[in-house]
């Protein structure tokens, strides 16, 4: 079996492509092959597309980029941090009330235990 083949052309706007199957396959009855073309439609009046997002900024420009991301994820992660402290503090809280619970039901069982123990227990006078 033979593998398709892959023909890539290129115009000179490098303008977004698309694959289209060649016509080269139905005549030899081989797998199809696909040979990338431009696509059909065109922008509109006065619009112009962006190049690679790297080639239209200085050094400058991408020292300042840098910094505003590094100062947004600073503020993400200090909110982060903030809300992990905030859940922690809510559920030490709920910990802590599940404790009070069950010292107050562990003191009346030691209570009803001792109760128990007196009614059963031999007297012996």
């Amino acid at each position: 079996m033979q593998k398709p083949i892959m023909a890539v052309t290129r115009d000179e706007t490098d303008e977004e492509t698309e694959l289209a199957p060649s016509h080269m396959a139905a005549a030899t009855g081989d797998m199809p092959t696909y040979q990338i073309r431009a696509p059909t439609t065109a922008l509109p009046q006065g619009v112009v597309m962006a190049a690679s997002p790297g080639s239209l900024h200085s050094p400058q420009q991408l020292a300042e980029e840098a910094t505003r991301k590094r100062e947004l994820r600073l503020m993400k992660n200090r909110e982060a941090a903030k809300e992990c402290r905030r859940r922690k503090k809510e559920y030490v809280k709920c910990l802590e009330s599940r404790v009070a619970v069950l010292e107050v039901q562990n003191k009346k069982l030691i209570e009803e235990l001792e109760t128990l123990k007196d009614i059963c227990s031999p007297k012996t006078d």
